[in-house]
């Protein structure tokens, strides 16, 4: 009678994988699996999701914020030269009479 195909370590036929190869891409497959189980747990994580937003909004929001801030001063500051003139006068004397002071 002939050998039994299905022990462990028998021979097999051209086309057929081994077990070892079979048990290896089963944990590929697995590890595969679970990244992309992750990658969804993570897409679909509202609550994280939506603080990212808020948070990148924040951020938006800041910078434009600083940036027009910036641009406001400019303008006054063009717009009444005489006035920038007294308060940087005054700044300065401010810090010379402090420093002298000393």
């Amino acid at each position: 009678m002939g050998e039994d195909k299905g022990q462990v370590g028998a021979q097999v036929d051209d086309g057929q994988k081994s077990p070892d190869e079979l048990r290896r891409e089963i944990e590929e497959t697995r590890r595969d699996l679970g990244d992309t189980a992750a990658a969804l747990a993570q897409k679909t994580d509202v609550k994280s999701r939506a603080q990212e937003k808020v948070t990148a909004v924040k951020q938006t929001v800041s910078e434009k914020t600083a940036g027009s801030t910036a641009t406001e001063v400019k303008t006054k500051a063009r717009e009444n030269p005489v006035m920038v003139a007294a308060l940087a006068g005054f700044a300065g004397g401010l810090i010379v009479g402090r420093i002298t002071s000393r």
